[in-house]
């Protein structure tokens, strides 16, 4: 597997810009729309359940889990997007994410920050 493939975040010039600081350079916040989330729950595939059992035996990164919390991040950050943008904010600051234990089948993913509208200065 690539490093492409254990990568997230955004592309160049994305049309909402999100960013885990509470401002940026260069810009003012004009209107606070307020908290926005995009939020997913994976199940755990029982062959990939066996195979980390397997693995953690002698060690090493479970690379399938790896991949699949990759992919459950990036779906909860477009999510995120999705909300932003359509509640007509150009910007997202201080981004998280929160990961926890759903009912004992499966992971949460939370990704969530303040929805803003951004000028340049």
């Amino acid at each position: 597997m690539g490093i492409e493939e254990y990568g997230g975040g955004q592309g160049p010039r994305p049309d909402v810009l999100v960013v885990t600081t509470n401002d940026i350079p260069g810009h003012r916040v004009t209107e606070v729309i307020g908290e926005v989330f995009g939020l997913t729950v994976r199940s755990r595939h029982v062959g990939s359940q066996i195979g980390a059992g397997l693995k953690s035996l002698v060690g090493g990164e479970l690379k399938g889990l790896t991949k699949t919390l990759v992919e459950t991040r990036n779906q909860a950050m477009e999510r995120l997007v999705e909300q932003a943008r359509a509640r007509g904010a150009n910007a997202v600051l201080a981004f998280r994410f929160d990961v926890s234990e759903a009912a004992d089948v499966g992971t949460e993913v939370c990704a969530y920050g303040t929805a803003v509208v951004l000028a340049r200065e």
